[in-house]
């Protein structure tokens, strides 16, 4: 009889067990959780020496209690306790992670979880919040920048350098111009354009060749190294000879290089217009020194113009 008896029993057993935890599942699900309001620091650096160098695991509890809380790996290993049975009120309370180990060292690249225990609850609880620890700087794959000669004087007309650029991860991106900075890329999108004004440091900057730079900063605060560089000109005018010797009402060529459309010049009393390139004039009809002066968008350059009479 007892041996027919054995498997019911068995079975019976196995009903209740199967009970009880739907039951103590159940009153889980039912029963709120004790910590309200989390936030944590999604992304961090521990060796960038910036603003998100540590990540910040912010609660309040529901209760008073006592709090013991750690970092753990994605073994469920810890890595680093932050606090172990710290008085904790019902207010906000922040615990702050260097990315470090128990012994000091630098935390593996990884992702990592919170642990909370509550000692009068008799729970504890591993937060669903991961906390990624990066420390590789992003780099600047690709640059370049076109035209390399601009003149940012408003004419629509060759007034920008649009930069285009490309990094090796999600990244803000600022341009640097011989040191200072000038341009930072809103977004952290892997690709991307800039245009450049001729503008650094709030200043515009004078003719002549700039250096330009690119460097990219991670959302983990890692500073990448700075691009190799690209070289614009800024150009607003240029003539090809400084003084020209000629004969009284001679024909005389100058060049004239400039991105306008259109450039005036003045010489002993007469004017006009013209297309940028070479400008063929008359002298003065009366020897003399004279002074030529060729404008472009505001933009003035002179140069000296010798009438001589013809030697006899």
């Amino acid at each position: 009889m007892s041996a027919r008896l054995a498997p019911v029993a068995l079975v019976t057993a196995l009903l209740v067990a199967t009970s009880a935890a739907f039951v103590v599942t159940e009153k889980l699900k039912l029963t709120r959780n004790p910590i309200v309001g989390p936030t944590v620091d999604k992304t961090f650096s521990p060796v960038c020496d910036c603003e998100t160098a540590s990540a910040a695991i912010r609660f309040r509890l529901r209760n008073a209690d006592r709090v013991s809380v750690e970092i753990v790996d994605g073994s469920g290993d810890v890595v680093r306790e932050l606090a172990r049975n710290r008085p904790q009120g019902r207010t906000f309370v922040s615990y702050v992670w260097d990315g470090r180990d128990g012994e000091g060292r630098v935390a593996d690249e990884g992702t990592y979880r919170p642990r909370i225990h509550l000692d009068q609850e008799r729970r504890t609880i591993v937060m669903p919040n991961r906390i990624r620890v990066d420390t590789t700087p992003p780099r600047v794959e690709s640059f370049t920048a076109r035209p390399l000669v601009i003149s940012p004087d408003g004419d629509g007309r060759f007034d920008r350098a649009k930069l285009r650029y490309r990094v090796s991860e999600r990244a803000s991106v600022e341009l640097f111009v011989g040191g200072t900075r000038a341009l930072r890329r809103l977004g952290t999108r892997t690709t991307g354009t800039m245009d450049w004004f001729g503008v650094a440091g709030g200043e515009r900057l004078p003719e002549g060749p700039h250096e330009l730079r690119l460097v990219a900063r991670d959302l983990a605060g890692n500073l990448g190294p700075r691009s190799g560089s690209r070289t614009v000109r800024i150009a607003f005018l240029a003539l090809g000879r400084d003084r020209v010797v000629t004969r009284p009402g001679g024909r005389f060529a100058i060049l004239a290089i400039s991105q306008a459309r259109t450039l005036r010049w003045a010489l002993g009393g007469r004017s006009g217009a013209a297309r940028p390139g070479t400008l063929r004039l008359r002298a003065p009809d009366e020897p003399g020194r004279y002074t030529l002066e060729v404008e472009a968008n505001g933009h003035v350059e002179r140069a000296a113009v010798v009438v001589r009479e013809a030697p006899s």
